[in-house]
């Protein structure tokens, strides 16, 4: 494994324990060369082989770090850990490898996480809608955020109302 500070490739476990619910293997490493201490994640190889088909048309391979960036920047400054991101990624994916074999829609994938956000935090879930559903004007936000707040009956408990204390 190479330092990320010098970039020398003698180093130690100096830690070593079972990360995300079993599914990785976190380690502690010490550069030999610096001394600087860094992490890194040990993950069995999925065989998610999924395509993605894109809406024009072409096809990529599936890759669940995009999905963790959006929804890391749906949910900027909002209170949702880093943990339970890689829970709602882990959620998509589980979805999605469930139910398509060979090729899946960027439309469906971006329909499953916004239900899923949806359900984890309105505000993040707005954010990730504006951009998937590429949101022209603010009409468009107001009417998203009005049928969040009409939907009502399916919030979480607990959660905060997405315009609370105002009047629509």
């Amino acid at each position: 494994m190479r330092c990320p500070y010098c970039k020398a490739d003698d180093d130690k476990v100096v830690d070593s324990r079972a990360s995300d619910a079993g599914r990785a293997i976190r380690r502690r490493r010490e550069c030999l060369k610096c001394g600087r201490r860094f992490t890194t994640y040990e993950r069995i190889e999925e065989t998610v082989r999924l395509m993605v088909i894109k809406r024009d048309g072409s096809r990529v391979p599936y890759d669940r770090t995009k999905i963790r960036e959006s929804i890391c920047r749906a949910a900027h400054k909002r209170p949702i850990s880093a943990e339970r991101v890689d829970q709602i990624v882990d959620e998509v994916e589980e979805y999605l490898v469930t139910h398509y074999e060979k090729e899946v829609s960027s439309q469906t994938i971006g329909e499953k996480v916004a239900a899923t956000l949806r359900r984890v935090d309105k505000v993040a879930y707005v954010r990730f809608a504006s951009v998937y559903r590429n949101f022209e004007d603010v009409g468009e936000f107001i009417e998203e955020a009005q049928e969040l707040i009409q939907r009502s009956a399916e919030d979480v408990p607990g959660q905060q109302s997405l315009f609370e204390g105002r009047q629509p």
